[in-house]
């Protein structure tokens, strides 16, 4: 095996530890509560991570791998024209919570991605959210940086390149969206809940 593919492999494998993938199933149980509720989801990032909230809400809103009803999600950095008005008239900074204020309802989810842990248009997204009755689920690199005053659920890994951190993420969130399918719309739909609910606490 070549010898880049075998890094990609045991950067993944380091990841995956036990405490991560617990905490990726607490993640997936409030989204399944909340979806269950009537809630939607916001998810918010720069860059790369702009492209990966992207491809969680199409997975939400579309499929994952089964047909089914849609999930209410959206990306916050798909329209120009709010993104640009704001950030010219006002500030870049603001981008996420400007969004967050107008679209986050109480007990809705905000999603922030940074692989740095510390972009601060994601930090004031998630402090809006949370000062606006939101959940929040943070998903970063470097151990998490400035974001683990905000994440209620932290998706951290140690990570520090952002080639690696977006590697992880992507299998992350691909695994989030095949088990929230799973148990919202599964054969054992009734069972998962119960261990949603267990999960949660």
């Amino acid at each position: 095996m070549d010898y880049w593919v075998q890094k990609r492999i045991d950067n993944i494998a380091s990841a995956f530890t036990p405490e991560y993938c617990r905490a990726i199933d607490r993640a997936i149980a409030l989204l399944v509560e909340q979806f269950s509720a009537g809630h939607a989801v916001l998810i918010c990032g720069n860059g790369g991570s702009a492209a990966d909230a992207q491809h969680i809400a199409a997975e939400l809103v579309g499929r994952f791998q089964m047909h089914r009803k849609g999930l209410p999600a959206i990306a916050l950095g798909t329209n120009p024209a709010t993104l640009t008005a704001w950030s010219n008239d006002c500030e870049f900074e603001t981008i996420f919570s400007r969004q967050v204020e107008s679209l986050g309802k109480p007990g809705d989810i905000l999603w922030g991605i940074s692989t740095s842990g510390k972009s601060p248009n994601v930090l004031h997204a998630l402090k809006t959210a949370k000062e606006n009755g939101l959940k929040t689920i943070g998903m970063a690199g470097n151990c998490g940086g400035l974001l683990t005053e905000f994440a209620d659920y932290p998706l951290f890994v140690e990570q520090k390149q952002t080639a690696c951190i977006q590697e992880v993420h992507l299998i992350t969130y691909h695994r989030m969206c095949e088990q929230i399918e799973s148990r919202l719309f599964g054969t054992s739909w009734k069972d998962q809940l119960v261990q949603t609910t267990a999960i949660l606490g």
